[in-house]
């Protein structure tokens, strides 16, 4: 891979963005490479953790956010954990999953992004996890509807899994998701309004001057 950089690519939005949803620095990375050899999915991914933090210091935005690393990530913490710079490259990851998702950029790895959402909607719906409901809908959209059948009777006999859902809380549950998209809602709409504003000012600056101005 040719990377061109210019110091531009080291003060980019795609760097800012990351740090003020985070709440991590990123050139707090010197690139040690303890995330990488601690993480136990690594041998999976297209780029080891320590890279994508590289990237992201270099502002590569479409590298990093198109890359299989993101969606692979479990957030075990175990690289957050052995962090000597104490940088949270779980959350890190999390934002990027997040930038992804907002500027529609589709994942590599299409059965987390499946996971993630069917997951999601159940918890709305029962305000906790169904492992019965998720792991069913889950196989039959991933198209595996076999999957893994055998090992439920066992998990059903241990008190692993139950065949009905226990209702918590859902009131609490509905409140945090529409608080999450009306926070959306409102992300949408400063970011359509300054493209708006951007668009009346350059429109302003290549105006032509008439004679006698």
């Amino acid at each position: 891979m040719k990377i061109l950089l210019t110091p531009e690519s080291f003060a980019s939005d795609f760097l800012k963005k990351i740090e003020e949803m985070t709440k991590q620095k990123v050139f707090d990375c010197y690139q040690c490479g303890k995330c990488s050899a601690g993480c136990p999915i690594s041998f999976e991914m297209d780029y080891l953790p320590s890279v994508v933090i590289r990237m992201a210091q270099f502002g590569m935005e479409k590298e990093v956010l198109e890359s299989r690393t993101i969606w692979l990530c479990a957030s075990c913490e175990t690289c957050t954990t052995r962090c000597p710079r104490e940088i949270d490259i779980a959350a890190l990851m999390d934002g990027f999953r997040i930038l992804a998702v907002q500027q529609g950029v589709r994942a590599r790895v299409r059965t987390v992004r499946l996971f993630n959402k069917l997951f999601l909607g159940i918890v709305r719906k029962y305000g906790r996890i169904f492992e019965g409901e998720l792991i069913g809908k889950f196989n039959l959209l991933s198209g595996r509807p076999f999957q893994d059948i055998f090992k439920g009777p066992a998990l059903f006999k241990q008190g692993r899994m139950k065949m009905l859902p226990a209702i918590s809380n859902r009131k609490a549950m509905k409140k945090i998701f529409d608080g999450v998209k009306e926070k959306e809602k409102q992300r949408k709409k400063q970011a359509q309004s300054a493209v708006s504003q951007s668009r009346v000012e350059g429109s302003s600056a290549g105006g032509k001057v008439e004679p006698g101005e």
